[in-house]
């Protein structure tokens, strides 16, 4: 299989798109966190001074100098790149065990790679997930020391940001995911396990449910019986990296069951107890400007709050958070995967064409909780109003694209074994 062409679900029209592209939470799960945290975070950390924190750690990314300062004149809507590393940062080095402590298990992996995609009005967001495992050609990039790699025509997607290197690995992942996708991404930022664990704590944790045990005592340690439990620092870290506990054991459950954790987190952060409190807002920007690594166009405070304006209004019935779709690798089935480009196609042209859309398929790592709720609004009660042209008819995506809006409440499939 071979990528398609670039597909400009976000351009602008001043000015042409380079050859090949430009590019806010880990998500381990991790990422999608540093985006919605921003969008509500926005307001408090203009009246800090962080933004100069925040600008020394800027990456520059392919198209910088085309990405006009206006999110409005961007047509098509805006994309970002959400990076969550695995990177063993001296802190943490003594919670993760072999992982940061054997040498063969070293190196910088962009554990997990979501693109969060804002729509032109109507306001809708997407969230597509794409694996870590994921065998895709990985273009040449130039490494921190200036030199560029070979291009790898079959290289599993985590392997991205060791490739670029300390100072570029975000481009290099952002340059990779715009090849295999061909979309323009205008924007990215990367955050690593020790950001997860301070933000997930910055905002008194997250809720997850989970419908049977989940036990996973040779990798993550983590034990978590039937119900519901309120998530923070490692052991929320630990829940979105868990894979061998819940659904099939595989990289594509795990992707599954971070979205339980981001559904949940999407709809913290546009309840009253976030975006209605100043002292947790406060406290979320300082925690997220000091532990995310942004591109260099998304260090402009007025963009950061055009951003967040964007999205505070984004009914939670769209917002939606899908699985790239992908069929098994040929070469090494069961353990790799490759793209399943028809299937993407018929996403990239519902973003296109800003329809909302329906997600039909729905992996063995997540089961319903309850039903969708009549009135998705976020914080209904407060009087907000409907996105207009919410109303409009769905596209119903293949099978083969797995996920759930932030409206719906789901619970983690564990392997039932945790009492």
């Amino acid at each position: 299989m071979t990528p398609r062409s670039r597909r400009p679900v976000a351009g602008h029209g001043q000015l042409q798109r380079p050859g090949a592209w430009s590019q806010l939470l880990t998500m381990l799960g991790v990422a999608a966190a540093v985006l919605l945290v921003s969008g509500v975070a926005v307001a408090s950390y203009v009246a800090y001074d962080l933004g100069q924190t925040f600008s020394d750690k800027a990456v520059a990314l392919d198209g910088d100098e085309s990405v006009p300062p206006d999110i409005g004149a961007i047509e098509g809507g805006v994309n970002m790149l959400l990076v969550g590393s695995d990177v063993c940062e001296d802190d943490f080095k003594a919670d993760f065990g072999d992982r940061c402590s054997d040498p063969e298990n070293g190196g910088e992996r962009n554990d997990t790679n979501l693109v969060l995609h804002i729509s032109d009005s109507p306001r809708r967001v997407t969230v597509v997930t794409f694996p870590r495992d994921l065998m895709i050609a990985i273009p040449s990039c130039t490494d921190s020391d200036g030199n560029a790699s070979d291009e790898r025509s079959k290289e599993a997607l985590n392997m991205a940001i060791g490739i670029g290197g300390p100072k570029n690995g975000l481009a290099c992942v952002a340059r990779a995911i715009s090849k295999v996708s061909g979309l323009d991404i205008q924007f990215a930022a990367k955050v690593t396990w020790g950001g997860v664990m301070k933000i997930t704590d910055a905002i008194g944790g997250v809720d997850v449910c989970v419908a049977n045990g989940i036990s996973d005592p040779d990798n993550t340690q983590l034990e978590l019986g039937p119900g519901t439990h309120t998530l923070q620092g490692y052991w929320a870290l630990q829940f979105l990296r868990v894979r061998h506990g819940v659904g099939d054991n595989g990289d594509l459950s795990r992707g599954s069951n971070q979205q339980v954790y981001m559904s949940s987190l999407a709809r913290k952060m546009m309840s009253r107890e976030v975006l209605g409190n100043p002292g947790t807002l406060l406290r979320l920007a300082n925690t997220v400007m000091s532990n995310v690594t942004p591109s260099a166009k998304l260090t402009s405070p007025t963009l950061l709050v055009q951003i967040a304006l964007a999205m505070k209004d984004v009914p939670l019935d769209q917002v939606n958070f899908v699985n790239y779709p992908v069929q098994d690798d040929p070469d090494n089935p069961g353990v790799k995967v490759v793209p399943d480009y028809e299937s993407a196609d018929q996403l990239w042209a519902a973003l296109a064409a800003n329809q909302p859309i329906q997600v039909t398929g729905q992996r063995d790592a997540v089961v319903s909780a309850t039903e969708t709720p009549t009135d998705a609004r976020p914080d209904a009660s407060a009087g907000t109003t409907p996105t207009p042209g919410a109303s409009a008819g769905p596209v119903a995506l293949p099978q083969n694209i797995s996920g759930q809006s932030a409206a719906q409440q789901t619970c983690s499939n564990g392997n039932g074994t945790a009492g």
